[in-house]
């Protein structure tokens, strides 16, 4: 679409708040409940991420009660060394208690008393390769922390019970190894519960066995998962199956929702029947297709994107859109560090944004002008997090949802539709990064790869770089059709001196319209083309494809036919006078090099210059104002 001319028609500005199919406010919500735990260490000091063992396969065993916050568990790990190998470094609270790690009947040495880490002495080192397994048995009062990674509470008088693990909370409730980097091959899921509840969880059920007065639901998982999207929820759910059509084959979507909010629940999980197709169709096949994709009600007003069971605080549109997306961007394909966090929060948001576009188009340009309004509502921050510790910055809703959500919407607009998804599709099927983690790096190699284009300076400015540029446009056209466009910015941040983008222009007059799009690739450049009607409005980017605030968009006399400015005296060494009649309030003053680069910017009420630090040679001076433009030639001695 880069190169693209296009008639456009503006929808009439409305007010977005009054809009009830799309709601502002539902990225900060998203945001603020994903910020889920106060941030701890994720690994042994001074060991190196892996651990030095990779695991394949985790079955896990809980007796819940959501009446009471306890927890009692069996933890059973298999594991391939990756090195020599004599111990195994997990994460878990202090705050639960370890009463026996088992290896094939044997009890093992271990350490548990402080830094959140229990460490396995095995009985002899294994050798690279070495297939091995643990068994935990734990139990206890998981913590109490800021944003409740285990949390039990109540609806309409009812226990529940739920679980929360991003970024760094798993280790609250379960011995685990919290990297984001050794997701785990497959894992079987125990949940023994009091009779009158149901507990949902990852992948297909199984079986539900009943003894006594308890039941243990089986929930087996057989694609990788990282850690922190493993989720369990218990209560007196209501559930409702239905399926959505793929491109290859239908899915089971279940919802477990509570009994007093069923009919809702059901209502908004049929409503996103056709979004899963969509995103089938954009970005290949449901990449959980052969167990399901399910909601589970929660006591949180966001979302969490549990691997195939998104936990639901509320079926709002825009929360369901987004959480569905993550089974795509998040969760198949995982960012490999937390400072790459847009690669799951940037694409989610996105998508959620793509439902408006392909299945409720009228509210596709508020959604827009929102996502850019709240980033430009300040200077400065970059989508790329470099304190991971912090969780306010961790989880912005302005920088690692909507900046990096419209980011994601820039690269579609300088890749072109076709290699922008040829190349998404090329991200989440790479064998190297499907069901394992990626970085930065490897989505730019892929959209590089299905573009043709160096986006080097894109990701500086855009992913490093932090705030965005303001346009002044000014233009002209003369009596043949010619128009003359000076496009300059600066930008609101000194991180980025200049933001190279394609910029569009739509031009309107004779009651037809054409859109110009202007490689900008250098500040205060010109350009000059030929439209075939008398120009008499300029709308600068009104489909928003660009990050940009305070833009302004000037008329006057074409430029290339602007009258002689004398200059006095000329040649000088050191100062330059003029007067400039008739060019009513002025924009811009500036001197130009032979280059027609700007050397010199002078402000807009001055009438001399001192230009005795400039190189000798030939010089323009050039004067904008809102009536008409002045150029004189002059010499520095």
């Amino acid at each position: 679409m880069r190169h693209a001319a296009i008639a456009l028609s503006i929808l009439a500005t409305l007010s977005i708040q009054a809009q009830t199919g799309f709601i502002p406010e539902s990225t900060r919500q998203i945001a603020g409940q994903e910020m889920h735990h106060p941030l701890f260490g994720m690994s042994r000091s001074g060991a190196p991420p892996t651990r030095g063992f990779d695991l394949k396969y985790a079955r896990c065993q809980w007796d819940l009660d959501p009446a009471v916050r306890y927890i009692n568990g069996v933890i059973t790990f298999y594991f391939t060394a990756s090195t020599e190998l004599s111990e195994l470094a997990l994460d878990l609270s202090d705050s639960l208690e370890v009463t026996e790690v088992e290896r094939n009947g044997s009890s093992l040495g271990f350490l548990h008393n402080g830094g959140d880490q229990l460490v396995i002495t095995l009985p002899a080192s294994l050798g690279t390769g070495a297939l091995d397994s643990v068994a935990i048995h734990y139990h206890g009062q998981p913590p109490a922390s800021g944003f409740g990674s285990f949390a039990v509470t109540t609806h309409a008088g009812t226990p529940a019970l739920w679980t929360l693990s991003e970024p760094y909370g798993a280790k609250d409730w379960w011995p685990c190894k919290q990297d984001l980097n050794d997701k785990i091959d497959s894992v079987d899921l125990y949940i023994t519960t009091p009779m009158a509840y149901r507990a949902a969880a990852n992948g297909l059920l199984t079986e539900a066995d009943t003894l006594g007065n308890a039941i243990t639901w089986h929930w087996r998982h057989r694609y990788p998962i990282a850690t922190y999207l493993i989720g369990v929820a218990v209560t007196d759910y209501a559930v409702d199956e239905q399926y959505a059509p793929l491109s290859t084959d239908s899915l089971l979507m279940l919802t477990y929702a509570y009994p007093e909010h069923f009919s809702t629940a059901v209502n908004a999980a049929t409503s996103l029947l056709p979004v899963i197709t969509l995103y089938d169709s954009l970005f290949g096949p449901y990449p959980f297709a052969a167990e399901k994709y399910g909601h589970a009600q929660f006591g949180w007003g966001g979302g969490m994107e549990h691997q195939t069971m998104s936990f639901m605080g509320t079926f709002n549109k825009d929360i369901m859109c987004h959480e569905l997306a993550h089974q795509w961007f998040g969760d198949k394909v995982t960012c490999h560090s937390w400072a790459d966090l847009w690669l799951n929060e940037g694409f989610a948001t996105y998508l959620s944004g793509l439902y408006y576009e392909y299945l409720n188009p009228v509210y596709w340009q508020f959604w827009k002008e929102s996502k850019r309004l709240n980033i430009i509502s300040q200077p400065g921050g970059s989508v790329y997090v470099t304190d991971t510790l912090d969780q306010d910055r961790l989880f912005s809703s302005r920088l690692t949802y909507n900046k990096a959500s419209m980011v994601v919407h820039m690269l579609r607009w300088v890749c072109g539709d076709s290699a922008f998804y040829a190349g998404l599709r090329n991200y989440l099927d790479d064998p190297g990064l499907a069901y394992g983690t990626a970085t930065t790096a490897d989505l730019q190699g892929h959209l590089e790869a299905s573009s043709g284009l160096d986006l080097s300076g894109f990701f500086a400015d855009w992913y490093y770089g932090e705030g965005y540029p303001s346009y002044t446009t000014v233009w002209g056209q003369d009596a043949d059709g010619t128009v003359t466009v000076d496009l300059s910015q600066a930008t609101s941040h000194p991180s980025v001196d200049f933001f190279e983008m394609p910029v569009p222009l739509l031009f309107r007059g004779a009651g037809v319209d054409s859109t110009v799009v202007l490689d900008n690739t250098a500040n205060d450049q010109v350009f000059s083309f030929h439209l075939p009607f008398p120009v008499d409005t300029v709308l600068f980017d009104p489909e928003i494809w660009l990050i940009s605030g305070q833009n302004l968009v000037t008329q006057v006399p074409a430029l290339e036919a602007a009258p002689t400015l004398a200059i006095h005296p000329n040649p000088s060494s050191t100062r330059i006078f003029w007067q400039a009649p008739h060019l009513g309030r002025m924009l811009r003053v500036s001197v130009l090099d032979a280059g027609g680069r700007r050397v010199l910017k002078p402000g807009t009420r001055a009438t001399s210059v001192d230009i005795s630090r400039l190189p000798s040679g030939p010089y323009v001076l050039e004067l904008v104002g809102d009536k008409g433009v002045r150029r004189g030639r002059f010499i520095k001695e």
